[in-house]
């Protein structure tokens, strides 16, 4: 017997998330693992009068790709990939791993080569959704991988998913709309402000966010969501910061990583496990050392460590910053082929000051909400 819950949500990523509207065409990709939902969403998206086109991925295709292409394979990139991005309507991704440590022990400058290839295909999404020409999607599909790295069993790891995805299941739809307005009163406060100044155990961190937008994540990019995000000003980044918890990136477990800041350039860094790659990704480009997006965590729901960083990033009483590219649409300027977000806990002592006021203090937000009903 299929889930319930699958078809629940397929219909919020169809609906809500990208809401497709008749004629739209709109690009459906995920590992073959999530087959239950690619089904799902791929019907919801017929219902809902658009035109799907389904790319099922092996389970090691990303594996096989990187341990034995050439360089010169490693940089193409196929005529019908750029056609999607420049033309499609929007896009809905099923992340399901099979085996989340299958690139750990690849050569990070095949990856970083890969990726530099794809460089322009990034740019012409980031623009091409920062003018709202483009919607897309992605979510997590439960397997044994993720529940493993959750310390979770697959059942226990499903509740977690989806009870994070649809935390009204009688009106999933409802619910993300009404924490949609809800959020939207922080990015109100947030509006116009120009300097913030973040404080916890090993952190003293400002940055500017003169002239910069700040993005209300509702759960239309991300499935599930709960965050306000903005692209600080590049050379405005000062101070150190220690992160909570591991940085995964590239397969890859960097622990205790450790980032000194000065005109917006990591200047220095440590970390006590996997250091040398931390390394190897700070030096992939000139934007790779800069940050493109500082993020406060705003979903109560998402309480513990998973490493899976579309939950992780969200978690209540928690910030990140995400080394690399910025987001055009939040006024960042950065480039670069990385996007590496890293989370710091703020429930113990931290505190978030902006333009002097305190905004968050313990994990909480201090300044008055009306409650999202």
């Amino acid at each position: 017997m299929i889930d319930p819950r699958i078809d629940k949500l397929a219909d919020v990523l169809v609906n809500y998330s990208v809401a497709v509207k008749p004629g739209d065409t709109v690009y459906i990709s995920g590992e073959t693992l999530a087959e239950p939902l690619l089904e799902a969403v791929f019907r919801k998206t017929l219902e809902a009068g658009g035109h799907p086109w389904l790319q099922a991925v092996l389970p090691r295709q990303a594996e096989l790709l990187l341990r034995h292409a050439s360089d010169q394979q490693l940089e193409y990139v196929h005529e019908p990939y750029r056609l999607l991005v420049n033309t499609f309507d929007a896009s809905i991704y099923l992340n399901a791993s099979a085996n989340t440590k299958a690139l750990s022990n690849l050569d990070p400058r095949k990856l970083v080569l890969h990726r530099q290839a794809r460089s322009e295909i990034s740019r012409i999404v980031a623009e091409r959704t920062a003018r709202g020409d483009f919607r897309w999607t992605l979510t997590i599909y439960p397997t044994d991988a993720f529940a493993q790295d959750a310390e979770m069993s697959l059942a226990e790891y499903a509740d977690f998913c989806f009870g994070a995805c649809l935390p009204d299941l009688d009106d999933p739809v409802g619910y993300w709309r009404r924490f949609s307005s809800w959020q939207q009163q922080i990015v109100d406060w947030l509006k116009g402000k120009e300097q913030v100044r973040i404080v916890g155990p090993d952190t003293d961190l400002s940055l500017s966010v003169a002239g910069r937008t700040f993005i209300n994540a509702d759960g239309r990019f991300n499935m599930p969501d709960g965050e306000v995000f903005t692209g600080p000003v590049e050379d405005s980044v000062n101070g150190h910061v220690s992160f909570s918890y591991p940085a995964i990136h590239g397969g890859r477990e960097v622990t205790g990583v450790r980032l000194f800041f000065d005109q917006g350039r990591v200047v220095q860094a440590n970390a006590q496990k996997n250091q040398d790659y931390l390394f190897q990704m700070l030096d992939a480009d000139d934007g790779a050392r800069y940050v493109g997006e500082f993020a406060i965590g705003t979903n109560q729901g998402i309480t513990r460590f998973t490493r899976q960083i579309l939950f992780d990033e969200k978690i209540g009483g928690s910030f990140h910053l995400a080394l690399g590219q910025g987001y055009p649409e939040t006024g960042s300027q950065n480039t670069s082929a990385i996007h590496w977000d890293m989370i710091c806990d703020l429930r113990d002592g931290g505190e978030i000051w902006v333009d002097g006021e305190l905004l968050y203090r313990n994990g909480r937000f201090v300044i008055q909400l009306q409650s999202a009903g």
